[in-house]
């Protein structure tokens, strides 16, 4: 079942890193008594994510932050050090919070998971992003085609606050 609005972020386990390296984290703790602008990209790196969706949120980081977001966070199904090494490379680090879903555990919990296995990219999420409060859905959109970043952008999750 796909998550919609309304519905509680499911409680599992993504991986953040640390200042001492990587972290394991419970959504439920992450997302526990704040605003979350989430969006969602199929791989750090990949061409949409890296040229258009990461620097979309980074760009409008601020005004997210003005109108009441207390955190800005992606997740991707990569590893919590390919993650890392793209929002330092994009110079999102320390903006932009990193939920790295190595297994795609999360992303199958939302029921928002991509089978790319034919392009050789496995399964991964499909792109998206949403306004959490308090570990409830206020909003979410999905991409149709997971190649693009419309409704997904952080000027649609602008306008969404």
């Amino acid at each position: 079942m796909t998550i919609k609005a309304g519905d509680r972020i499911p409680d599992v386990t993504v991986t953040i890193m640390g200042k001492n390296g990587p972290e394991p984290i419970k959504t439920g703790d992450y997302f526990k008594g704040r605003k979350i602008a989430l969006f969602s990209v199929p791989g750090a790196f990949t061409p949409t994510c890296h040229a258009k969706h990461l620097p979309g949120f980074v760009s409008h980081f601020d005004e997210l932050k003005a109108k009441g977001v207390d955190a800005v966070a992606v997740t991707a199904v990569n590893d919590v050090f390919t993650l890392d090494a793209w929002l330092k490379d994009r110079g999102a680090a320390g903006k932009i919070d990193g939920l790295a879903d190595g297994s795609g555990v999360f992303v199958r919990a939302l029921g928002l998971e991509l089978d790319l296995v034919e392009f050789g990219l496995g399964v991964r999420g499909k792109r998206f992003s949403a306004i959490v409060t308090d570990g409830v859905v206020d909003w979410i959109n999905v991409e149709e085609n997971s190649s693009l970043a419309t409704v997904s952008s952080a000027e649609s999750t602008l306008e969404k606050l």
